[in-house]
């Protein structure tokens, strides 16, 4: 339907297609995003020099503090729990740099599991001769890839360059090492409370409500400390920050998360499959604790361990009281702290699911909070990025996350909580603000795979196993595949932005096994023939009611699949096509049994809703 000349012109009719075909009713394409609009304090050019010693300049504090006269020390935190179950509660080790000031100081904690990381493990093994649901299996594990280890390496650069800013700044940085690593007593237990109540205790410490000690057993008192802490860290480290805040523990005043998990289930699994996290196949709970507890505490830990790895049900892959206990979207509404959450658009590690349920938790209890998504992957915003205040100065990421901490843990008044609140960066590594993420105006447009006159009623595929990747499988979309099911848009008439969940309903049965893989993927097609895949949704046939318990499927049998893609904010350009294709095996996410299955889906009973803005 032609659009009206008084509203937009980008109409498009999202056609979709199967094998070429043009399906489906139109959709209404966005105009270009409109930056929110926020009425700030400018930011003040006066240099203030405060009574506890902190200089301020254009709302952020400055370096003044000399690094000869750093003050560094270990101390030994007392916790309030046993994970080794050696009678004693378990402590743990912090690092301290902190100025020689005046008066006493804020804290800047980073926790983390990695400082003195790794250990050699095995994975699970990911190619089997069936999916493990249908209880037959085998295959050998697989060396951990240098990617885990680069990953630590990761999160310790940034906190190394955390202490290097901030510290000169007027603020203590605290690297606290988790239950069971380095030099902390105990077992690690990813994620659970325990770990959980461990990080919550270094706060108590550092609000003078904790039990501390030095090297030689004597007590130790943080006399030098405000008791205000905020909380940082990348991966892990960031994840560790979001658990801390979710018990409402007194003193912690803002939390910085990037690319932090929200729940350990989706990490680790999606809609009942066993789905890895990007880069990590065949990794898991249990493997993550073999890779960071230390050396001293292996072998005490080792019994803890394997009772994780039977917890965790590799075979099902269901949700039950083990990832419970690793869900902090259930516990978020006790959050106190402001949060500034950073995160990658691109992040298949942690998945941008982990943002989603956590923001919406943050939005509804009306949390002082703050957005930044990136255009990048696992880890925070390029340092050659730089975004446009409201005052019309350019500031780097770094910046604009000091005068955060700056607002929230010394009560300078620069006007950050008043500034847009979601900031998104574009293909083109511009920044726009919004007032809102997902985008208020977003409607949720559904579209019918249903082919037009002539098609099948019926249209299948066989599984390509571990033989062709998702990138291989979404490629040519005009030419017929045995591996896939492809439906497209027409070419777009104008830019057509999405902010939020993709969700899609498949009629689908598994003609000659008792389960499969099924996956779907959301793609962008450009005029050239590149095709890019934006988001991916998984989900496990056998749960199709409810994560929590797994249904046979009878053979040849149709049932209704719904479940959500990855949560995106994306901007499909002019002239290219939307895609929707549907595959079994996601060969770097989930496992891999081998090639033949044979699945059929019924177009005309499934659709896909896209959450369009405009």
């Amino acid at each position: 339907m032609k659009p009206s000349t008084h509203r937009s012109p980008l109409a498009l009719a999202l056609t979709l297609v199967s094998a070429g075909l043009v399906v489906g009713p139109s959709l209404i394409a966005l105009p270009s995003a409109t930056a929110a609009t926020a009425s700030v304090n400018s930011l003040d050019d006066t240099t203030v020099t405060r009574p506890d010693g902190l200089v301020v300049a254009g709302g952020m504090t400055q370096p003044v503090f000399a690094a000869a006269r750093v003050i560094r020390e270990r101390i030994w935190v007392e916790t309030a729990v046993d994970t080794d179950a050696d009678g004693r509660h378990d402590r743990v080790a912090i690092d301290i740099e902190r100025p020689a000031a005046r008066g006493r100081v804020a804290s800047i904690l980073e926790a983390s599991p990695y400082w003195e990381c790794c250990q050699d493990v095995v994975r699970h093994p990911v190619d089997v001769p069936r999916l493990p649901q249908e209880r037959i299996g085998d295959g050998k594990g697989v060396s951990v890839s240098s990617a885990v280890e680069l990953q630590a390496a990761q999160a310790n650069r940034a906190a190394a360059r955390t202490a290097d800013r901030y510290v000169s700044r007027g603020y203590a940085s605290v690297h606290a090492q988790t239950i069971g690593t380095a030099d902390s007593d105990g077992c690690p237990t990813s994620g659970d409370h325990n770990e959980t109540l461990a990080v919550t205790a270094v706060i108590d410490w550092l609000a003078g409500r904790g039990r501390g000690f030095h090297k030689d057993g004597t007590p130790a008192k943080a006399t030098w400390s405000t008791g205000k802490v905020g909380m940082i860290g990348t991966s892990y480290n960031g994840t560790l920050a979001q658990q801390a805040a979710t018990t409402g523990v007194d003193g912690l005043k803002t939390i910085v998360p990037v690319s932090a998990i929200s729940s350990w289930y989706d990490y680790y699994r999606a809609n009942g499959l066993v789905v890895a996290p990007g880069t990590y196949q065949g990794e898991d709970t249990d493997i993550l604790a073999r890779l960071v507890v230390s050396n001293r505490q292996k072998k005490i830990c080792e019994p803890m361990i394997r009772a994780m790895e039977r917890q965790q049900d590799r075979v099902t892959g269901d949700w039950n009281r083990f990832w419970q206990d690793r869900d902090y979207v259930r516990s978020a509404g006790k959050i106190k702290a402001s949060v500034f959450v950073v995160h990658g658009l691109k992040d298949w590690n942690v998945k941008t699911r982990h943002v989603q349920q956590f923001w919406n938790v943050l939005n509804r209890n009306d949390v002082s909070r703050k957005i930044w998504w990136h255009q990048d992957g696992h880890g925070g915003p390029s340092d050659d990025d730089t975004y446009t205040l409201p005052n019309g100065r350019t500031a780097t990421f770094d910046d604009v996350v000091n005068r955060w901490m700056d607002h929230w843990l010394y009560g300078v008044d620069n006007g950050i909580e008043k500034e847009p609140r979601v900031i998104i960066q574009r293909a083109n590594r511009t920044y726009r603000t919004y007032r809102s993420w997902p985008d208020k105006r977003a409607r949720n447009r559904s579209y019918s795979l249903a082919a037009l006159g002539g098609t099948r009623r019926v249209q299948s595929f066989v599984d390509a196993g571990s033989k062709k990747s998702a990138q291989k499988l979404v490629r040519e979309p005009a030419k017929a595949n045995p591996n896939r099911l492809v439906y497209r848009s027409r070419k777009l008439t104008g830019a057509t932005r999405i902010s939020g969940t993709p969700q899609v309903r498949l009629k689908l049965s598994v003609d000659n096994r008792r389960d499969a893989n099924v996956t779907a993927l959301l793609v962008d097609y450009a005029p050239s023939g590149k095709a890019k895949i934006v988001s991916r949704g998984w989900t496990d046939p056998q749960n199709r009611t409810s994560t929590r318990a797994s249904k046979p499927l009878v053979k040849g049998r149709f049932y209704d699949l719904k479940f959500g893609l990855q949560p995106q904010d994306y901007v499909f350009a002019a002239r290219h096509r939307i895609g929707l294709v549907v595959i079994s095996t996601d060969f770097e996410y989930t496992l891999r049994p081998k090639s033949g299955t044979k699945i059929s889906v019924k177009p005309a009973a499934s659709r896909i809703n896209l959450p369009v803005v405009g």
